[in-house]
């Protein structure tokens, strides 16, 4: 057997150490629970658009306002600790909480296998239902994404209805930078019908002043919306998750879903 040469074994045990203190360091960091950093900065981070009302948005001396920001400030207060929101373009919005930008996100993110995959969701806080606008003198109606097989169908680029539009073939789908556009695209006879939220539809039409009414809300496409956040956090999961039930049990998410919908929209569709 050909002996090792005690400069090279050293030279060898000494990598070896450094490489483990390294390793052990890098696990360290990676245990790290996102609800200790939370805690320690005393902030947390919140991912949203801020121009998507009525959700959240600039109102009064630019400050945000909004049923999310709402939603973010009571987590936030729950947790203990202040708020700090990053404004963040939608198409941007996953790739900055995936980069550390933000904790999470409270910007009506809709719960999808997708999504799942690459990060984890609280409970949801938001129960809804895809829904169609139509224009004024169009007779037809659109009972379902079937029925709009053949026809052209407006959606925001970016959004789960996009992708919802997309799963039915024969649809021909017009994706467009957001609402403002597909619907007057609609009004000019550009494309038969859109495709949104229902929280949003009597909202977008009200602020599009364009002849537009609600279509049908349609069957089989309800919608969960969570707070999603970086996975393999599991204490700040729970703490999430605790916060949104003591808001349900104190009446605050009822609170303010009647103070912006009318209505209760944090409870599961029947």
């Amino acid at each position: 057997m050909r002996t090792i040469r005690s400069g090279w074994f050293k030279s060898l045990l000494a990598t070896a150490l450094v490489a483990g203190a390294t390793g052990l360091a890098a696990t360290a960091a990676h245990a790290a629970d996102l609800l200790d950093t939370v805690k320690q900065a005393g902030v947390l981070k919140v991912g949203l658009e801020g121009t998507y009302p009525p959700f959240g948005y600039r109102g009064a001396n630019n400050e945000l306002d909004g049923f999310d920001v709402e939603v973010a400030r009571a987590v936030a207060a729950k947790l203990g600790v202040k708020p700090e929101f990053v404004t963040t373009e939608w198409s941007a919005i996953i790739a900055g909480l995936q980069a550390g930008k933000f904790d999470i996100i409270v910007n009506q993110v809709s719960v999808t296998p997708q999504r799942k995959q690459v990060l984890d969701f609280s409970t949801p806080y938001v129960y809804s239902a895809a829904q169609l606008i139509q224009r004024k003198d169009d007779k037809r109606e659109f009972a379902s994404l079937d029925a709009l097989k053949g026809h052209k169908l407006g959606v925001s680029l970016g959004s789960n209805y996009n992708e919802l539009a997309k799963s039915v073939p024969g649809i021909d789908v017009k994706t467009y930078p957001g609402a403002p556009e597909y619907l007057r695209d609609l009004a000019a006879q550009r494309v038969d019908a859109a495709l949104n939220d229902r929280l949003m539809v009597n909202y977008l039409i009200k602020q599009a002043n364009l002849p537009l009414r609600p279509g049908a809300v349609l069957p089989g496409a309800n919608t969960e919306v969570a707070i999603p956040f970086r996975k393999d956090n599991p204490k700040f999961a729970a703490a999430i998750d605790k916060a949104l039930d003591d808001l349900r049990k104190d009446g605050t998410l009822a609170k303010l879903s009647n103070k912006w919908f009318g209505s209760d929209v944090t409870k599961p569709l029947k």
